[in-house]
C-alpha cells in the first residue's frame, strides 16, 4: 500500500531516525533505496533531495564520488520539534491546570496577509477562535512570541486566566474547535493501523508509521480530556502508535543497517532552543 504522505515528510522520517544527533549525513543512493520501499520513484526522491538542498533543509558532503546529505541547523530543529511533540508533548492532555492563554486583536480591514498570517500562526500553536478577534488555548502558549515575530504586537493583547464557575467550558472547547475533524484524524490512523501492517516491509512501516502519527497530532491542539467527548479517540490512537514503534524499531533498525550508507557529517548542525 502506497504512503498517505509526501515524499519530503519520508525523507524527514528517515533523517529524524538515522541522522539526526549521530553526527553522519546519509547517501543519495540509500535513501533512494528507503523511499523505494514506500514505493516513492527515484526520480521523485532525487527531486526531493534537491528541494530540499534548495530550501535550505539539507547540506550536500562528497566523498569520492558519491554525495551525501547532512541536516542544516533549520532541519535539526525541526525533527527535534516532531521528537518533542511524540514522546514529550503527546496527544492526551490529562494535566491541565485550568489555565488558559487568550489573545486579542484588531487589524486594519485592508490586512487580509497579516490576520491570514497570524491566524494560520495561532492555529498552529494550538489557539481557536472563540468570537470575533478573541482566540483561546488551552495551558500556556507562546502567543506573545507569535504577535512579536509578525509586528503586531501594537495590535494585540495576551491574558492568561481561568474561566468562571459558571463558564460551560465543554461548549467553549465546542465552540472554538473543529472536534469532529480533530476526532477524524486519530479514526483515520486507527483504521489504516490496527490490524494488519499496510506495510510488509518493516522499514517501510516505520518510517510511514511515525510520519503519519506525526500528522495527526501536530495539529492537535491538546485540548482537555475532562472537556471532550467520552469516546475521544486519542488515547487508543496514541497507545497503538507506542506499540507498534517499540514492536518496529529492532527489525526496521537491522534492516536498514545492512544497506544504509552513512558518512561523518564535516559541519555537524548545532541545535536551537527553538524552530525556526
Amino acid at each position: 500500500m502506497p504512503p498517505l504522505v509526501p515524499p519530503q515528510t519520508l525523507m524527514l522520517m528517515l533523517l529524524g531516525d538515522f541522522v539526526l544527533d549521530r553526527g553522519v549525513c546519509v547517501f543519495s543512493g540509500s535513501a533512494i533505496d528507503v523511499l523505494g520501499r514506500l514505493g516513492v520513484s527515484s526520480h521523485a526522491t532525487r527531486s526531493t533531495l534537491s528541494r530540499m538542498v534548495n530550501r535550505g533543509l539539507l547540506r550536500r558532503q562528497r566523498h569520492g564520488r558519491k554525495m551525501y546529505f547532512g541536516l542544516t541547523d533549520r532541519t535539526a530543529a525541526i525533527l527535534h520539534d516532531g521528537r518533542s511533540r511524540i514522546w514529550e508533548t503527546g496527544a492526551v492532555n490529562d494535566d491541565w491546570d485550568g489555565t488558559w492563554t487568550l489573545l486579542c486583536f484588531s487589524l486594519p480591514e485592508s490586512w487580509q496577509r497579516q490576520r491570514h498570517d497570524l491566524r494560520s500562526q495561532l492555529a498552529w500553536s494550538g489557539f481557536g477562535p472563540l468570537q470575533g478577534g478573541l482566540w483561546i488555548a488551552p495551558g500556556t502558549r507562546p502567543a506573545q512570541s507569535i504577535v512579536t515575530g509578525l509586528g503586531l504586537s501594537a495590535h494585540a493583547r495576551v491574558f492568561h486566566a481561568r474561566a468562571a464557575e459558571l463558564t460551560d467550558i465543554g461548549a467553549m472547547v465546542r465552540d472554538a474547535y473543529d472536534l469532529d475533524a480533530l476526532a477524524l484524524r486519530y479514526q483515520g490512523f486507527l483504521g489504516r493501523w490496527e490490524g494488519t501492517s499496510p506495510f510488509r516491509d518493516p522499514l517501510a512501516a516505520r518510517l510511514s508509521l511515525i510520519a503519519e502519527w506525526l500528522d495527526a497530532i501536530r495539529r492537535d491542539p491538546r485540548l482537555p480530556v475532562e472537556h471532550l467527548p467520552a469516546d475521544w479517540p486519542a488515547a487508543r490512537a496514541q497507545g497503538l502508535f507506542r506499540d507498534l514503534e517499540a514492536a518496529s524499531l529492532s527489525p526496521a533498525h537491522s534492516l536498514a543497517a545492512t544497506f544504509l550508507d552513512l558518512q561523518p557529517d564535516e559541519v555537524r548542525p548545532t541545535r536551537p532552543s527553538t524552530p525556526q
